[in-house]
């Protein structure tokens, strides 16, 4: 059994491999070859990936992979590249990208989307949006704190007190519960919303302030499964002018909501920037999909009125020697419940749970039914913005 790790292309600087990865591939009897300077942009040399045991090679290597293991869906000009059966594991961000999800049927590949591992204790580990997700929520911290030109804790000096930054976290999945602890570790004041009840308190145990219109409706808002209900337009309203007021009080904005095969929603209006105070800071996570802030501008930092607006594009990139690492144990632990520990080749289990809820195409066709019947997607929590795809589900920062 032969696995393929391929370069990123473009901007991409993660890797999905690591050697502690390899090593544990190598161990059930995996073949691992690593393109050339794969994991550079990591901080892995070609060195090191050889030293766990695997071989560096050239693209040319995925001709005869039974596995390839991405970060990125694959592109058209790699697809080519694929024997027809391969397995191919990585994050696929399918929605709206439906001539990419034909292309690899055409490909005839085996294409399993990470994102879509469905949310149970037997697939924790392999939780790409959770990993990635808990590390955007911490770089989403240190992003603004670099742009915010005050310190972040209150000191009391000789020549006077300077005030803690107030941070307000909106969406309290996986990154806004770490966008919390961290902005809380450096000494912030720090407050937080979210359209579910149960996060109120997950914020207050990290020792943050909720912020929402607590009525009846806020109460009953969270079905039995975790996910949020709809809110009233008469609710919406209350709980906008809630936020309006306080985000004018605010230092730092930091939103993270992110609903899956929609644009995402809008949280922060342009007369709620213009209210906040001048040097003020908001880091959009969603900006790859419209972002949550309007006037943010993907991949820019852009001053609209006194404020700041942040919109770096893969934010777990910007911290991707930890990424990595993280990463290729979420792929490899789903790889080894693939492989035949007595063969030592692939055996893929279609009637397994993990299996079903990831795989977008087999046999030429395209086989999840929200792909292949053109369904909308299931009814979902708001999510972490740091990675598109599934939902995030709350307390795992």
């Amino acid at each position: 059994m032969k696995v393929f790790v391929p370069r990123e292309q473009g901007d991409e600087p993660r890797v999905a491999a690591s050697p502690d990865s390899i090593k544990k591939l190598k161990g059930f009897g995996v073949d691992v070859v690593v393109e050339a300077g794969a994991g550079l942009r990591s901080r892995i040399p070609d060195e090191a990936f050889a030293a766990a045991g695997a071989t560096i090679g050239n693209a040319g290597d995925a001709a005869d992979a039974d596995v390839v293991l991405k970060v990125r869906r694959p592109a058209r000009a790699e697809l080519s590249g694929y024997k027809r059966g391969a397995a191919v594991i990585a994050t696929m961000d399918p929605y709206g990208r439906d001539e990419d999800v034909a292309a690899m049927a055409d490909a005839g590949i085996l294409a399993f989307a990470m994102e879509f591992m469905p949310r149970i204790t037997r697939a924790q580990v392999m939780d790409v949006l959770s990993s990635q997700a808990n590390l955007a929520g911490y770089q989403a911290v240190l992003d603004a704190a670099g742009e915010y030109d005050r310190a972040f804790p209150m000191m009391m000096t000789a020549a006077g007190t300077v005030p803690a930054a107030r941070v307000f976290v909106m969406g309290v999945g996986v990154a806004g519960l770490q966008a919390i602890a961290t902005a809380r570790r450096l000494g912030a004041v720090v407050t937080a919303t979210d359209v579910r009840p149960a996060t109120k308190e997950q914020v207050e145990s990290l020792g943050a302030k909720f912020v929402a219109v607590e009525d009846d409706e806020f109460k009953a808002a969270e079905t039995s499964g975790g996910y949020a209900k709809e809110m009233s337009r008469e609710y919406q309203a209350k709980q906008a002018e809630l936020v309006a007021a306080h985000i004018a009080k605010q230092d730092i904005v930091i939103t993270t909501a992110l609903i899956p095969g929609r644009p995402a929603p809008r949280l922060v209006s342009r007369a709620m920037v213009e209210s906040m105070k001048p040097g003020s800071v908001l880091v959009d996570l969603a900006v790859e999909r419209g972002g949550n802030v309007e006037g943010a501008v993907a991949g820019e930092v852009v001053e609209v009125g006194p404020a700041r607006i942040v919109g770096h594009l893969n934010v777990p990139g910007r911290i991707a020697a930890t990424a990595s690492l993280l990463y290729a144990r979420n792929l490899s632990a789903f790889l080894e419940t693939m492989i035949d520990k007595d063969s030592k080749t692939l055996k893929i289990d279609f009637a397994d749970d993990l299996v079903k809820a990831t795989l977008l195409t087999r046999d030429g066709a395209v086989v999840h039914p929200n792909f292949a019947k053109a369904a909308a997607p299931a009814p979902t929590m708001v999510a972490d913005a740091a990675d598109a795809g599934v939902a995030e589900k709350t307390g795992e920062a």
